[in-house]
């Protein structure tokens, strides 16, 4: 490999998040070797441009997340290729600064967070997204405090990993919205102590949690990317002071249905991106404390399903079924 700064990874275990083990570096890589254990991540931190060395922002100037980009942001090339039926070599184009749906994977270093060894893969892999990004949200962004209230709009696995952050966090209650009831019981594990399912409501949602919370909760968290879900759960935290986090990815074209001058009421609301952890700053402290026991995250509740790569398309088909959380496909 040529100049640039990026890897070439093995793959030892995959997931939707995923983790790898490093088989060769290019030219340039000085933090990463072969052998060392990485989580990648789809919101990299290069560590040298302004937004990096800020506090308020995880964001990174280079290698933020981009859904539009398939190419290296190197050099804006791809390092995958494949023989069509034709005969002809084409382009296998990246994904998400990660692509890690194949036995080997080429990432830059500012995706490729270097953790503790000694921790299980197989549990590590979810802080490439799911649980870093929900528990973050509790803990960074929103910053849930001991003995506060908590609605979940959605609950995904990003969901339930906000739950499970506020539950660490000590929240006194802690309300699922979801119209599957099956999330429930799962959802109790993480921590989740009430749970209103929208079709059973003979009242809209906001109206129940205000009744249950006393005005409304102090946080609220959206999951699902659904406009119609972020006004409830905008208008389900308490006048004054109450904080609504955007987590769903919503795919419309619709803008969001607040006013202006329902802000000025008190109500905040604000985007959460990759729950706000600075990737290769923060993830391995977090790694170690969860290895250390200082931090209890329920990494197995989140696994619902292990099964060989070659089934990768019934892991989809149970994901997009509502059916699994989180399945660690294997070689």
């Amino acid at each position: 490999m040529e100049g640039g700064i990026y890897l070439s990874m093995q793959v030892r275990q995959m997931r939707g998040d995923s983790i790898l083990v490093v088989e060769s570096v290019g030219e340039g890589v000085e933090d990463l070797a072969p052998g060392d254990h990485v989580v990648p991540i789809f919101n990299g931190e290069c560590g040298t441009c302004a937004y990096c060395h800020s506090s308020a922002t995880n964001l990174c100037g280079t290698y933020r997340v981009d859904a539009f980009k398939s190419t290296m942001v190197s050099d804006n090339g791809t390092r995958f290729s494949v023989v069509n039926t034709s005969g002809d070599t084409v382009p296998v184009y990246h994904f998400l600064n990660t692509s890690t749906f194949a036995e080997y994977t080429v990432l830059d270093a500012a995706c490729a967070v270097k953790i503790n060894p000694a921790a299980p893969l197989e549990k590590m892999c979810l802080l490439s997204c799911g649980i870093s990004t929900g528990v973050g949200a509790a803990w960074n962004t929103a910053n849930v405090s001991k003995g506060s209230t908590v609605a979940i709009f959605g609950l995904g696995a990003v969901g339930l990993a906000v739950g499970e952050g506020a539950r660490i966090r000590g929240a006194s209650r802690i309300i699922g919205v979801d119209i599957n009831p099956e999330k429930f019981a799962k959802g109790k594990e993480m921590g989740i102590t009430d749970f209103i399912n929208p079709k059973a409501c003979g009242k809209p949602v906001h109206e129940v949690i205000k009744e249950l919370t006393d005005g409304g909760v102090d946080y609220s968290f959206e999951c699902s990317g659904n406009v119609d879900v972020l006004r409830e759960a905008f208008v389900s935290t308490h006048d004054g002071w109450g904080l609504t986090v955007v987590l769903g990815i919503h795919p419309t074209p619709r803008m969001m249905p607040l006013h202006p001058m329902e802000l000025f009421d008190g109500r905040r609301i604000t985007g959460c991106t990759f729950g706000d952890f600075k990737g290769k700053s923060q993830l391995p402290l977090l790694v170690d404390q969860c290895m250390k026991g200082e931090v209890k995250i329920n990494f197995d509740g989140f696994i619902t399903h292990e099964m060989p790569f070659s089934e990768i398309n019934e892991a989809f088909r149970l994901l997009e079924e509502g059916k699994s959380l989180r399945c660690v496909l294997r070689l």
